[in-house]
Protein backbone atom coordinates (compact mmCIF):
# COMPACT_ATOMS: atom_id res chain seq x y z
CA UNK A 1 0.00 0.00 0.00
CA UNK A 2 1.34 3.21 -1.19
CA UNK A 3 1.27 6.11 1.51
CA UNK A 4 -1.51 8.29 -0.24
CA UNK A 5 -3.36 4.54 -0.17
CA UNK A 6 -2.52 4.69 3.73
CA UNK A 7 -3.88 8.30 4.08
CA UNK A 8 -6.98 7.66 1.40
CA UNK A 9 -7.72 4.63 3.99
CA UNK A 10 -7.38 6.01 6.82
CA UNK A 11 -9.87 9.14 6.03
CA UNK A 12 -12.13 6.54 5.20
CA UNK A 13 -11.66 4.78 8.49
CA UNK A 14 -12.16 8.11 10.26
CA UNK A 15 -15.43 9.09 8.44
CA UNK A 16 -16.82 6.00 8.75
CA UNK A 17 -16.50 5.86 12.73
CA UNK A 18 -17.82 9.81 12.93
CA UNK A 19 -21.06 8.27 10.73
CA UNK A 20 -21.30 5.40 13.28
CA UNK A 21 -20.73 7.82 16.23
CA UNK A 22 -23.29 10.00 15.14
CA UNK A 23 -25.64 7.59 14.54
CA UNK A 24 -25.74 5.94 17.56
CA UNK A 25 -26.29 9.20 19.47
CA UNK A 26 -29.37 9.51 16.72
CA UNK A 27 -30.54 6.46 18.14
CA UNK A 28 -30.19 7.26 21.57
CA UNK A 29 -32.27 10.52 21.02
CA UNK A 30 -34.89 9.12 18.78
CA UNK A 31 -34.45 5.58 19.04
CA UNK A 32 -33.17 3.06 16.36
CA UNK A 33 -36.62 3.10 13.63
CA UNK A 34 -36.11 6.61 13.60
CA UNK A 35 -32.73 6.57 12.27
CA UNK A 36 -32.60 8.25 8.73
CA UNK A 37 -29.29 8.70 6.78
CA UNK A 38 -30.20 12.00 5.87
CA UNK A 39 -30.55 13.16 9.55
CA UNK A 40 -26.51 11.29 9.72
CA UNK A 41 -25.47 13.64 6.99
CA UNK A 42 -26.93 16.97 8.27
CA UNK A 43 -25.44 16.36 11.29
CA UNK A 44 -22.25 15.73 10.06
CA UNK A 45 -22.56 18.18 7.28
CA UNK A 46 -22.18 15.77 4.70
CA UNK A 47 -24.14 15.81 1.36
CA UNK A 48 -26.15 12.52 1.67
CA UNK A 49 -24.63 11.08 -1.77
CA UNK A 50 -21.43 11.52 -0.28
CA UNK A 51 -22.35 9.43 2.91
CA UNK A 52 -24.48 6.88 0.70
CA UNK A 53 -20.65 6.15 -0.65
CA UNK A 54 -20.09 4.55 2.92
CA UNK A 55 -23.47 3.14 3.57
CA UNK A 56 -26.06 2.83 0.65
CA UNK A 57 -29.17 2.54 3.21
CA UNK A 58 -30.29 2.27 6.36
CA UNK A 59 -30.33 -1.06 7.07
CA UNK A 60 -26.13 -1.49 5.93
CA UNK A 61 -25.93 1.28 8.34
CA UNK A 62 -27.83 -0.44 11.13
CA UNK A 63 -26.37 -3.75 10.28
CA UNK A 64 -22.70 -2.51 10.97
CA UNK A 65 -23.86 -0.93 14.26
CA UNK A 66 -25.72 -4.70 15.29
CA UNK A 67 -22.21 -5.94 14.33
CA UNK A 68 -20.73 -3.32 16.13
CA UNK A 69 -22.47 -3.85 19.51
CA UNK A 70 -22.77 -7.54 19.71
CA UNK A 71 -18.62 -7.85 19.21
CA UNK A 72 -17.94 -5.30 21.92
CA UNK A 73 -20.45 -7.22 23.87
CA UNK A 74 -18.92 -10.24 22.99
CA UNK A 75 -15.94 -8.81 23.68
CA UNK A 76 -16.75 -7.84 27.10
CA UNK A 77 -18.32 -11.87 27.81
CA UNK A 78 -14.64 -13.11 27.02
CA UNK A 79 -12.68 -10.81 28.98
CA UNK A 80 -12.86 -12.70 32.02
CA UNK A 81 -11.71 -15.99 30.43
CA UNK A 82 -9.02 -14.39 28.25
CA UNK A 83 -7.17 -12.17 31.37
CA UNK A 84 -3.80 -12.89 32.72
CA UNK A 85 -5.55 -14.24 35.97
CA UNK A 86 -8.95 -15.51 35.72
CA UNK A 87 -11.36 -16.95 38.40
CA UNK A 88 -10.29 -19.95 39.48
CA UNK A 89 -13.21 -22.56 39.54
CA UNK A 90 -16.07 -22.74 36.90
CA UNK A 91 -19.11 -21.03 38.95
CA UNK A 92 -16.52 -17.72 39.60
CA UNK A 93 -15.88 -17.81 35.76
CA UNK A 94 -19.49 -18.29 34.80
CA UNK A 95 -20.07 -15.56 37.53
CA UNK A 96 -17.24 -13.25 35.93
CA UNK A 97 -18.94 -13.69 32.07
CA UNK A 98 -22.12 -12.79 33.45
CA UNK A 99 -21.24 -10.00 35.26
CA UNK A 100 -19.27 -8.35 32.26
CA UNK A 101 -22.50 -8.87 30.11
CA UNK A 102 -24.28 -6.79 32.51
CA UNK A 103 -22.00 -4.08 33.05
CA UNK A 104 -21.57 -3.40 29.46
CA UNK A 105 -25.32 -3.25 28.74
CA UNK A 106 -25.96 -1.17 31.74
CA UNK A 107 -22.78 0.89 30.26
CA UNK A 108 -24.30 0.79 26.85
CA UNK A 109 -27.61 0.66 27.08
CA UNK A 110 -28.87 2.22 23.61
CA UNK A 111 -26.66 -0.57 22.18
CA UNK A 112 -27.99 -3.10 24.05
CA UNK A 113 -31.32 -2.51 23.05
CA UNK A 114 -30.16 -2.18 19.54
CA UNK A 115 -29.19 -6.24 19.32
CA UNK A 116 -31.91 -7.09 22.26
CA UNK A 117 -34.82 -4.44 22.72
CA UNK A 118 -37.90 -4.16 20.31
CA UNK A 119 -36.88 -4.66 16.39
CA UNK A 120 -36.75 -2.34 13.85
CA UNK A 121 -39.82 -2.06 12.14
CA UNK A 122 -38.75 -3.01 8.19
CA UNK A 123 -35.35 -4.26 9.03
CA UNK A 124 -34.34 -7.64 8.71
CA UNK A 125 -30.90 -8.51 10.07
CA UNK A 126 -28.46 -10.32 7.50
CA UNK A 127 -26.52 -13.48 8.01
CA UNK A 128 -23.21 -11.34 8.53
CA UNK A 129 -24.72 -10.68 11.90
CA UNK A 130 -24.93 -14.75 13.27
CA UNK A 131 -20.96 -15.16 14.04
CA UNK A 132 -20.67 -11.80 16.50
CA UNK A 133 -24.20 -12.14 18.09
CA UNK A 134 -23.20 -15.78 19.43
CA UNK A 135 -19.89 -14.29 21.22
CA UNK A 136 -21.67 -14.38 24.67
CA UNK A 137 -23.04 -17.75 24.43
CA UNK A 138 -19.78 -19.37 23.11
CA UNK A 139 -18.41 -17.83 26.06
CA UNK A 140 -20.85 -19.37 28.36
CA UNK A 141 -19.93 -22.89 26.75
CA UNK A 142 -16.58 -22.72 26.77
CA UNK A 143 -16.93 -22.30 30.57
CA UNK A 144 -18.90 -25.76 30.76
CA UNK A 145 -17.39 -27.54 28.21
CA UNK A 146 -13.69 -26.65 30.25
CA UNK A 147 -15.56 -27.63 33.59
CA UNK A 148 -16.40 -31.43 31.55
CA UNK A 149 -13.09 -31.76 30.47
CA UNK A 150 -11.74 -31.13 33.88
CA UNK A 151 -14.13 -33.48 35.25
CA UNK A 152 -15.72 -31.09 37.42
CA UNK A 153 -19.60 -30.74 35.46
CA UNK A 154 -21.59 -32.47 37.25
CA UNK A 155 -24.92 -33.55 35.82
CA UNK A 156 -28.13 -31.13 35.48
CA UNK A 157 -29.94 -31.16 38.37
CA UNK A 158 -33.43 -32.41 37.74
CA UNK A 159 -33.39 -34.98 35.33
CA UNK A 160 -33.27 -35.01 31.34
CA UNK A 161 -35.00 -32.88 29.32
CA UNK A 162 -37.54 -34.41 26.75
CA UNK A 163 -36.66 -36.33 24.11
CA UNK A 164 -37.14 -33.53 21.70
CA UNK A 165 -35.40 -31.17 23.20
CA UNK A 166 -32.51 -33.51 23.87
CA UNK A 167 -32.38 -34.39 20.36
CA UNK A 168 -31.45 -30.73 19.29
CA UNK A 169 -29.18 -30.10 21.98
CA UNK A 170 -27.19 -33.32 21.06
CA UNK A 171 -27.11 -31.88 17.54
CA UNK A 172 -26.21 -28.17 19.21
CA UNK A 173 -23.41 -29.84 21.18
CA UNK A 174 -22.00 -31.85 17.99
CA UNK A 175 -21.63 -28.69 16.04
CA UNK A 176 -20.29 -26.21 18.63
CA UNK A 177 -18.89 -28.16 21.79
CA UNK A 178 -18.10 -31.57 20.75
CA UNK A 179 -18.07 -33.83 23.98
CA UNK A 180 -20.67 -31.61 25.91
CA UNK A 181 -23.72 -34.16 27.28
CA UNK A 182 -26.55 -33.02 25.74
CA UNK A 183 -28.67 -32.28 28.79
CA UNK A 184 -25.78 -29.62 29.69
CA UNK A 185 -25.94 -28.16 26.43
CA UNK A 186 -29.91 -27.76 27.08
CA UNK A 187 -29.13 -26.19 30.59
CA UNK A 188 -26.48 -23.84 28.66
CA UNK A 189 -29.00 -22.60 26.24
CA UNK A 190 -31.67 -21.92 28.63
CA UNK A 191 -29.17 -20.35 30.35
CA UNK A 192 -28.46 -18.02 28.00
CA UNK A 193 -31.82 -17.09 26.95
CA UNK A 194 -32.15 -16.50 30.99
CA UNK A 195 -29.15 -14.34 31.41
CA UNK A 196 -30.30 -11.90 28.27
CA UNK A 197 -33.55 -12.23 29.95
CA UNK A 198 -32.27 -10.54 33.10
CA UNK A 199 -30.04 -7.52 31.93
CA UNK A 200 -32.90 -6.72 29.41
CA UNK A 201 -35.10 -6.49 32.86
CA UNK A 202 -32.64 -4.22 34.29
CA UNK A 203 -31.53 -1.97 31.07
CA UNK A 204 -34.97 -1.61 30.31
CA UNK A 205 -36.56 -0.46 33.93
CA UNK A 206 -38.68 -3.65 34.57
CA UNK A 207 -37.12 -3.52 38.10
CA UNK A 208 -38.88 -0.56 39.19
CA UNK A 209 -40.72 -0.59 42.43
CA UNK A 210 -39.97 -4.23 42.64
CA UNK A 211 -35.92 -4.71 42.84
CA UNK A 212 -34.54 -1.52 43.45
CA UNK A 213 -31.68 -1.25 46.17
CA UNK A 214 -29.99 -4.89 45.54
CA UNK A 215 -30.23 -5.37 42.24
CA UNK A 216 -26.18 -6.21 41.64
CA UNK A 217 -26.72 -8.86 44.29
CA UNK A 218 -29.80 -10.20 43.02
CA UNK A 219 -27.96 -10.86 39.29
CA UNK A 220 -25.15 -12.62 41.14
CA UNK A 221 -27.13 -14.74 43.11
CA UNK A 222 -29.61 -15.59 40.16
CA UNK A 223 -26.74 -16.53 37.89
CA UNK A 224 -25.05 -18.29 40.75
CA UNK A 225 -28.44 -20.93 40.47
CA UNK A 226 -28.28 -20.86 36.81
CA UNK A 227 -24.72 -21.96 37.22
CA UNK A 228 -25.67 -24.84 39.78
CA UNK A 229 -28.71 -25.48 37.32
CA UNK A 230 -26.03 -26.19 34.83
CA UNK A 231 -23.83 -28.36 37.28
CA UNK A 232 -20.91 -25.85 37.29
CA UNK A 233 -19.42 -26.48 40.99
Amino acid sequence: MTAIQGARERARREVTAAIKSEARDRIAAEGAAQLSLRAVSRNLGMASSALYRYFPSRDDLLTALIIDAYNALGEAAEGPLVSGDPPESPAERWLAVCLSVREWALDHPHEFALIHGTPVPGYAAPQETGGPGTRVPFALIAVTLDAHRSGALGPVPGGPPPPAVLAEAAALAAEHAPGLPAPSMAAVTAAWAQLTGLVAFEVFGQYTHVIEESRAEFFAYTVRRMAAGIGLP
